[in-house]
């Protein structure tokens, strides 16, 4: 038996990759494929779309459609569409899940009081590389002298509409909860000017933006004579796209509640 998948945002750059992820993995069929309703692309095959070739899924532009044949959904979309996906989900109990990025705190609220009715997975990030090291910058923080200077330096396309990245904010928050700060507190977005010192126990974040730059994440550890650094980069999407898929498949099998992907590695 193959787990049912329907993807949402099936046209755009992830949605195609994530296709055919769904489409070449041996325990995954695709349920169906979503673009917003007033695409021009409804009623193509998904699988042209995406470059594998006809597989005789149309994209269609309501999620009630197909929501029926579907065991879980994977959404990477935006926040509203999101929501809206995720209500459908919840009133057919169905797990979603999700990698969009970018929402407001009222927005995350709303997404964990549907966990209550349906499995959730959401993750800022879905490769497996990079959700190792946020399990090694767990350890990492926890060891470290407290007096350890921290930044977090992020690099993405020229087309990424959010920054920081959402991976970068869970990086810092994954430094943060270790060591029982605050992230909201200690978060420091911008520098210019006359900045004075660094305060202690800041968490820095620097964003660049350019070209065609999938994802490079990098964590400093910074401390009087030595510096440790963990870094991750991303080279082709189609890593986030199957971290995607097997977290699709795994959560089929769960109860109504949030996980993340540390929870599908096994790692939390």
């Amino acid at each position: 038996m193959t787990t049912a998948i329907a993807i949402t945002g099936a046209c755009g750059r992830m949605g195609k990759m994530l296709v055919e992820s769904v489409h070449t993995n041996k325990a995954t069929s695709l349920a169906g494929a979503l673009e917003h309703p007033g695409s021009n692309l409804i009623g193509n095959d998904a699988g042209e779309i995406a470059g594998v070739g006809r597989i005789g899924v149309p994209v269609l532009g309501d999620l009630s459609s197909i929501i029926s044949r579907t065991e879980v959904i994977i959404d990477f979309s935006t926040p509203s569409a999101t929501l809206a996906n995720a209500q459908i989900c919840a009133d057919n109990g169905t797990p979603i899940v999700v990698g969009t990025t970018g929402f407001s705190d009222e927005e995350k609220q709303q997404l964990t009081e549907l966990s209550s009715k349906i499995p959730m997975c959401i993750a800022a990030n879905y490769s497996t590389g990079l959700n190792i090291s946020l399990k090694l910058l767990e350890l990492a923080a926890k060891a470290v002298d407290e007096d350890v200077d921290i930044e977090i330096v992020e690099a993405h396309h020229r087309h990424k509409v959010d920054a920081p990245s959402g991976t970068a904010l869970a990086m810092g928050e994954t430094i943060a909860k270790a060591r029982n700060l605050d992230f909201k507190e200690f978060a420091l977005f911008a520098r210019e000017g006359i900045t004075g010192a660094r305060r202690k126990d800041t968490i820095g974040f620097s964003t660049v933006r350019g070209g065609d730059v999938v994802g490079d994440h990098t964590v400093m550890f910074m401390a009087d004579g030595e510096r440790l650094e963990v870094t991750h980069k991303a080279s082709n999407r189609m890593a986030f796209a199957h971290g995607a898929v097997r977290a699709a498949t795994w959560l089929v099998k769960k109860e109504p509640g949030v996980y993340d992907m540390q929870d599908v590695l096994g790692l939390s």
